[in-house]
């Protein structure tokens, strides 16, 4: 067994005897894992609680009850593999460990030679449980309320895609950037008909417009300088799957239109070639443009935008979400603690007014980055974006209610009343978006909660105000 197989890995081992322990410890060092040791279940739940662990080796029965425990409880990610150890005649333990998660089993005594072996069997189960969280993490893409509508939406495409099966209509994603279109893209190809065939994605921004066409389409040899061989193009690799074409408006005119003549015809000609190959692709489009006013400027064909405009998704920019904000802020902030090893940390109120406060030009992608980094270099026990007050908005907002003459050099405080005028922004707010309380909460950048609790209190006064 080759030195360093576990380099990198860090694994908790939970034993009493402290002759094993060590010999336990010594044989998994010595293959470069990182050890912690525990020699209870209320010391293994106080390390677990500190580290995400990649692996964990437990002995069933400990002074203070049973590892099992452990499993019970949930305490351990679906990222951590665990392995439990029992003696001989109670394999019941190693059976009900194994019912609640645990991926192998040891019989003590054991000879340690066997450790590295049951240890990297451990290690690949791992892996193969993390590539179907992370599936699961797209599947389970958080939409919140406020992309109710756009859940509904992409399930009805889904339905229609079950019913063709075979060529299906593409996909138009519009969208700012930042706000998950390519995670939508993901999303629709992992739950439709086409999941076990491949997606190839595509930043046709980042192609240069000389190989463009080459990428996409491929060539043949000698098609042109450097073309010693043939090569494959893209639309061919997504044979049978999805191609996902993001920032579909960055390529020039006569591309955009063999991208045409590939949706309606389903055959492309590569470079240099006379042959016509045919092919089967979902399509999938993404941008961030107005297509309909790139078309007036003549950078976008108008025959293109009609044939993509079939499955139309908008997707709203972040500062449109309302309290899904919060929402989202959570789950990345469960997420960015879970991947540095971090105990999962909370957002203050402060901190939560303000995310609610900040315009997101960036949208979800920033947000996301923001919180990552408020988790690194946070040093209070909640997340409170203080270092972030300034780019959060908190400035520029005073500053845009003083211009509105909200807090003018003659504003007189004695006869103004905070509860009537936040009131009367909701009332405005209710008017504005027909009575529609998660509308008004996004116009508000508010959580609805809040909305329905102030209008609930307002319910409530005798005088109705």
């Amino acid at each position: 067994m080759p030195a360093e197989m576990l380099g990198g890995l860090t694994i908790l081992i939970v034993e009493d005897e402290v002759l094993l322990r060590k010999q336990i410890a010594a044989r998994l060092q010595a293959l470069g894992a990182e050890v912690s040791l525990a020699d209870t279940v209320a010391a293994a739940r106080k390390s677990i609680s500190a580290t995400n662990f990649d692996l964990a080796l437990l002995d069933v029965n400990l002074p203070d009850g049973r590892a099992t425990d452990l499993l019970k409880e949930k305490l351990f990610p679906l990222s951590t593999g665990v392995v439990v150890m029992t003696a001989t005649g109670a394999l019941t333990g190693a059976v009900e460990a194994m019912r609640l998660g645990a991926v192998d089993y040891l019989v003590k005594p054991f000879d340690p030679a066997e450790l590295p072996l049951v240890m990297e069997r451990a290690r690949r189960t791992r892996q193969a449980a993390r590539i179907e969280e992370h599936r699961r993490d797209l599947s389970d893409l958080f939409f919140g309320e406020a992309l109710a509508g756009l859940e509904a939406q992409l399930e009805k495409i889904l339905v229609a895609d079950r019913r063709v099966q075979g060529a299906l209509a593409p996909i138009l994603i519009q969208g700012e950037t930042g706000t998950g279109k390519t995670t939508i893209a993901r999303w629709i190809h992992q739950r439709g008909p086409r999941a076990a065939r491949p997606l190839v994605e595509v930043n046709c921004s980042a192609l240069p417009e000389a190989l463009a066409e080459s990428e996409l389409f491929g060539h043949e040899r000698g098609a042109f300088t450097d073309a010693r061989t043939a090569r494959m193009g893209l639309f061919e690799a997504a044979d049978g799957g999805t191609l996902f074409l993001d920032e579909l408006p960055s390529l020039p005119l006569p591309l955009q239109a063999k991208v045409l003549s590939a949706i309606e015809d389903h055959k492309i000609r590569r470079v240099g070639g006379n042959k016509m190959i045919s092919i089967d692709v979902r399509l999938i489009a993404a941008t961030n443009r107005d297509l309909k006013e790139a078309v007036a400027q003549g950078r976008f064909r108008e025959d293109l935008l009609h044939r993509l405009d079939l499955y139309r998704v908008d997707i709203p920019a972040l500062r449109e979400r309302g309290g899904d904000i919060l929402k989202l802020a959570e789950l990345f902030a469960n997420r960015s603690c879970q991947r540095h090893r971090l105990p999962v940390k909370t957002i203050s109120l402060a901190g939560q007014r303000r995310l609610l406060s900040y315009h997101w030009p960036g949208n979800v992608r920033e947000l996301d980055h923001e919180v990552e980094r408020e988790i690194v270099f946070g040093e209070s026990e909640e997340l409170e974006f203080n270092q972030f007050a300034s780019a959060l908005g908190i400035a520029s907002a005073a500053k845009e209610t003083e211009s509105a003459g909200w807090l003018s050099k003659d504003f007189q405080f004695e006869n103004f009343s905070l509860d009537a005028a936040i009131n009367e922004l909701i009332r405005l707010a209710m008017e504005r978006s027909s009575g529609n309380v998660s509308a008004a909460a996004r116009l508000l950048g508010v959580p609805r909660d809040f909305v329905r609790y102030r209008l609930g209190l307002k319910s409530r006064k005798p005088n109705g105000n």
